[in-house]
């Protein structure tokens, strides 16, 4: 029997129960997919918390990456086809077995890309591509700062800046953490737990600062990101899993005369010419071997209210992946 797992309302990871659901009807312009593998994100988090808007009152389904074979097609698509293996990024609906989406949002998966690491790196790979080439063209020869450098985003984002020809450097917490950051491209790694971030950078680029810092974690790092950035350099906020930072004022960028921008994947996936050729050079990545994906957990999706707690916890490194 197909199955959801719904937050019943806004609230912490309880709220999350398992619904048997009717196979979701195909409308003209969707297809149906059976998800064979699913990522979870601190977006997800965000959502069902209230950080982020619901577009519905109460019970909804969260998830907003996956990967899964096409059971049925609506009238006017006809660049898929029933059987073909696809992957997508897009906000909500994907803790399910089924799901119905627009096909515009979907892309074909290669067959040298298995499911798990698709579902796992759709919305973290596509998220580093718009980092690194749209919200700050990386050069080589720049100076960059990473945060959480150890999870999902982080260490994509270590080894294609790397490749890139930056000199990366990361922060993560606790040894084990800085390890497998040092082992995903990153130069310098800091230890946040035992470091000041913002004094080891200045001592790293010799005063000068970074050309761009790259911040999701929010209220715990932004006030030091702005400071860690050199002159004239850019400061891209892209998430909060320490909450938002909210004694931000417009003054703050004058210590260095920065530039600060929040940009959100979705509004890039929703550009069809960009989502095909980002993933495509994503796929491209990983199948030649110079992006590696590393999924270090597999939970089933009925407990995916355990990969919350440990997400949010940050007792998780790389990705975590949804089983059916």
């Amino acid at each position: 029997m197909p199955f959801a797992m719904v937050a019943r309302t806004k609230g912490g990871a309880d709220v999350l129960v398992k619904t048997e659901i009717d196979m979701p009807p195909v409308g003209a312009g969707e297809v149906l997919v059976r998800h064979e593998a699913i990522g979870v994100n601190f977006i997800d988090i965000y959502i069902r918390e209230g950080a982020y808007p619901w577009p519905v009152e109460e019970n909804l389904v969260l998830g907003s990456e996956g990967c899964g074979i096409v059971e049925a097609v609506g009238d006017g698509v006809d660049w898929i086809e029933v059987g073909n293996r696809v992957a997508y990024a897009l906000p909500n609906g994907a803790y399910a077995t089924h799901r119905t989406i627009a096909a515009t949002m979907v892309v074909k998966v290669p067959d040298a890309i298995t499911s798990d690491v698709a579902a796992a790196t759709m919305l973290k790979g596509l998220t580093v591509a718009y980092l690194v080439n749209r919200s700050f063209k990386v050069r080589a020869g720049d100076n960059v700062l990473f945060h959480a450098a150890a999870g999902g985003v982080g260490l994509l984002a270590g080894q294609w800046l790397k490749s890139l020809g930056a000199t990366v450097i990361g922060t993560a917490g606790g040894a084990e953490k800085c390890a497998l950051a040092a082992a995903n491209g990153y130069d310098h790694v800091i230890n946040y737990k035992t470091q000041d971030f913002a004094s080891e950078v200045d001592r790293i680029t010799n005063g000068i600062g970074v050309d761009v810092v790259y911040d999701s974690v929010g209220n715990d790092t932004m006030a030091k990101s702005l400071s860690a950035a050199r002159r004239h350099g850019t400061v891209v906020n892209f998430g909060q899993s320490s909450g938002p930072y909210d004694d931000f004022q417009i003054k703050d960028l004058a210590v260095g005369s920065l530039y600060l921008t929040r940009p959100t994947l979705f509004h890039f996936t929703a550009e069809r010419a960009w989502l095909e050729a980002a993933s495509a050079d994503m796929f491209a990545r990983i199948a030649n071997g110079s992006l590696s994906v590393v999924i270090n957990q597999y939970v089933p999706l009925f407990e995916v209210a355990h990969a919350h707690r440990a997400l949010a916890g940050r007792q998780t490194t790389g990705c975590t992946v949804l089983t059916i």
